[in-house]
């Protein structure tokens, strides 16, 4: 294992750098330009890696090239449609948890999560999500065929599973921060000198995708993972005296949750009809 060690310096100069890649639109891990990838690898190199990409290497070739993409739609289909690659950046649509109410980590990593208004995955994250309709079944006596009888209905738990690469020390503070509050909101409030001891783990609130996917979901965090990979460098962040992987896993699983109240005020034609969607959220 290699340690990369950094002056303090150099940590806000590099801000900027950290900001591009935790920028509005989820992007993908291979961000190397066709220019760049030229400059390394040769023209040959350059082709052949976009063609073995597919449709993706294409589609990574032109970003690179800086061809708008709005019109890539029509390209492909040779028609019209209302859909658009363009992004509105004003409309932050990445995977985001919100920092729960009266939570104060060390000031660093605090102002780390801060400035983008919680834990976000700065990169696309892979997400299960499934809802179920539970039921019971009654079995006749000498019969085939088994009556389904319905029971309850529920949006099951959210597993949430995005990679960070670290190449600063800005990033390297973003990560810790993450890795910190996640360890944070999955424990209780405990302890002598404990603010509010007894009370259960937060709740969080969870964004991401847009209006009809997650819009302000209750969630607690059922359980949190991260890898630390013994094939990659660390880089020592000399602000908290901590090692951060330059590339690693972070996995979430979040269960949506709601009070009886909330509950009690549901409405499944306003549901049907987005009426949650297309106001404040929640429910999905």
């Amino acid at each position: 294992m290699s340690e990369l060690e950094i002056n303090p310096s150099p940590i806000r100069k590099s801000s900027d750098a950290s900001q591009k890649r935790n920028s509005k639109a989820p992007s993908k891990t291979d961000t190397m330009g066709v220019g760049a990838s030229i400059l390394k690898n040769g023209v040959k190199q350059t082709i052949e890696n976009i063609a073995s990409g597919g449709v993706g290497g294409i589609m990574s070739a032109i970003r690179g090239f800086g061809i708008p993409l709005d019109g890539l739609s029509n390209i492909f289909s040779g028609g019209t449609n209302n859909a658009s690659w363009s992004r509105d950046d004003n409309n932050d649509w990445r995977m985001r948890l919100s920092i729960p109410v009266g939570m104060a980590m060390d000031p660093i990593l605090q102002a780390q999560l801060t400035e983008t208004q919680g834990m976000i995955f700065p990169y696309t994250p892979s997400i299960i999500f499934q809802h179920s309709a539970q039921y019971s079944m009654m079995k006749p006596t000498h019969s085939n065929y088994p009556f389904p009888i319905y029971q309850s209905s529920q949006p099951d738990a959210l597993q949430i599973s995005g990679e960070f690469y670290v190449e600063s020390a800005a990033e390297g503070l973003y990560w810790a921060a993450c890795v910190h509050y996640l360890r944070s909101v999955t424990k209780m409030a405990y302890g002598g000198g404990t603010s509010n001891q007894g009370s259960p783990p937060p709740i969080v609130i969870m964004n991401g995708y847009g209006d009809y996917v997650f819009k302000n979901v209750p969630c607690v965090i059922q359980s949190m993972s991260v890898d630390l990979p013994p094939d990659v460098d660390y880089l020592y962040l000399p602000d908290i005296n901590t090692y951060a992987p330059t590339r690693s896993t972070i996995t979430v699983v979040a269960q949506p949750t709601y009070s009886r109240s909330e509950v009690h005020k549901f409405s499944l034609d306003k549901f049907v009809k987005g009426g949650y969607a297309n106001g404040k959220g929640g429910f999905i």
